[in-house]
């Protein structure tokens, strides 16, 4: 069996796993504890919509890899173009695996568990940072520009749809009814 050497960018990586599970937790609460603050709701979920939800991976991950990159690069000179497409292939893996599998448990099972949600987050976690590792470690033929400008986009289609978002299921509390910060 062949040992997996991690240098420092891949250490960091990694070791984002437990910051990253406790801040998208608490971010969960940010918006009520804050009195619903309209600027913070554009960042931390609003409502108990899964697309909401979604937000407890973005934007910690994005910060994270960004910062990452900020303090990793000078010294050991990242590969922009890796690192830009682990960032992305992180946040998609980790939205991918809250929005497939609770739909499959909550669906399949007819089961509605804030322990399985801690859990699935836990999970998306750690196979998002997985898989943005593995796609580090392999490199990118691709730019830098067209991950950073499709993480770009990412973050701001999650801020529009904050503010406007449509009548899909994906959007409604299951609470309320409602769907973004001025609950249509």
């Amino acid at each position: 069996m062949k040992a997996i050497i991690l240098g420092r960018p891949e250490r960091q990586i990694m070791a984002g796993i437990p910051l990253l599970f406790l801040v998208g937790t608490a971010f969960h609460f940010l918006y009520q504890l804050s009195g619903e603050a309209f600027f913070l709701g554009l960042f931390v979920p609003v409502n108990e919509s899964v697309w909401e939800h979604l937000k407890l991976v973005l934007w910690p991950m994005a910060l994270w890899w960004a910062a990452g990159y900020v303090a990793l690069n000078r010294a050991w000179e990242i590969d922009a173009p890796a690192w830009f497409a682990g960032a992305l292939t992180a946040l998609l893996t980790a939205q991918g695996t809250i929005a497939l599998l609770f739909y499959f448990y909550t669906g399949a099972f007819g089961v509605e568990s804030l322990t399985v949600d801690v859990a699935l987050f836990l999970l998306a976690v750690v196979l998002g940072q997985a898989a943005g590792l593995r796609t580090y470690r392999r490199g990118s033929s691709l730019s830098w520009f067209l991950p950073l400008l499709l993480l770009a986009a990412l973050l701001v289609l999650f801020v529009v749809f904050t503010l406007t978002p449509p009548d899909l299921p994906l959007f409604v509390d299951p609470v309320t009814g409602a769907r973004g910060i001025f609950r249509v």
